[in-house]
């Protein structure tokens, strides 16, 4: 297909690589609210919080075409937006249809949900603005990644609402185990796709296995997936009938391991195709994690 945006989603935003992870998160973060109450949420309120988290995906990825723009030109001029397949004032006025479609959708559900997703708009419209201190941020990759990963608690928290606060409940037992598993995947996802071996890495290309080095960056991913592991554990333990979360999360412990190992074996070894293999694992993980919190759990109720 020769049209111009299925090229732009194919390369720049694969809405059928996001879609299953962002219907899979939703369902996690919905299920961790409603299942303590042993319900299932309604159809309606979870489309809502899927069409409104996959746009705040995109709004993201917008925001980053704008950041990147001068960079992609000089090192990545073949990508949609250098190359003027698409242009930055047409994703532009994506980004704002799609949040009217947010808007609307919160205000049709619930008005409540409304002043939660301004909160996701104002730490998003911050991101874009590197947080007024670009320059700095991109000296410390550690606070830049942190800073950045803050997002997901927040679209979690949002996504949460859709449950407990259109039912007029209090918030979920354990709501900060549920958030932290967010950001522990957040950093999965975000660690695994900017880890590269040496051979693999290109100028331009900012990766944290160039600032850190493939060893050090490997563990901190692998702190990270320990972290998320943590955090599913007690967040599970709160709606599970069974002991299904622990054998889920040492299956991922297991797989994590032993993708670092088969890594880090290989750091020297200049094959480009060898730095691709942490992050579809790092997909596999976020989205074991999420299915065993919520989705799995439902059947069992």
């Amino acid at each position: 297909m020769n049209n111009r945006w299925w090229i732009y989603q194919k390369e720049r935003f694969p809405v059928f690589a996001h879609g299953p992870m962002v219907i899979l998160f939703c369902l996690s973060v919905m299920l961790f609210s409603s299942l303590q109450q042993r319900e299932i949420p309604g159809l309606e309120r979870v489309a809502g919080a899927v069409i409104s988290t996959l746009i705040l995906f995109f709004q993201l990825r917008v925001a980053d075409e704008f950041k990147d723009f001068d960079i992609d030109s000089k090192y990545r001029p073949h990508r949609p937006v250098p190359s003027g397949l698409v242009t930055l004032p047409e994703l532009g006025r994506l980004a704002w249809i799609g949040a009217a479609i947010q808007f609307y959708v919160a205000v049709s559900i619930d008005i409540g949900l409304l002043p939660l997703l301004l909160m996701v708009w104002l730490y998003m419209g911050l991101m874009t603005k590197e947080f007024f201190v670009p320059g700095w941020l991109k000296k410390t990759p550690s606070v830049y990644l942190l800073s950045h990963m803050l997002v997901m608690p927040l679209i979690a928290f949002y996504v949460s609402a859709f449950d407990w606060l259109c039912e007029c409940r209090e918030m979920p037992t354990g709501l900060g185990w549920l958030l932290l598993l967010s950001f522990g995947c957040g950093l999965v996802l975000e660690l695994g796709r900017k880890i590269k071996t040496p051979g693999a890495e290109r100028q331009g290309v900012e990766t944290y296995s160039a600032f850190w080095g493939t060893g050090v960056s490997v563990s901190i991913w692998a702190a990270s997936v320990a972290m998320a592991v943590v955090a599913y554990s007690r967040a599970a333990e709160l709606i599970a009938g069974s002991a299904l979360y622990v054998s889920i999360g040492t299956g991922i412990v297991v797989l994590s391991v032993s993708m670092i190992v088969a890594l880090l074996f290989r750091t020297n070894v200049e094959h480009p195709g060898t730095g691709k293999l942490i992050e579809p694992v790092s997909g596999v993980v976020a989205m074991l994690l999420y299915l065993g919190l919520g989705p799995l759990q439902a059947l069992l109720v």
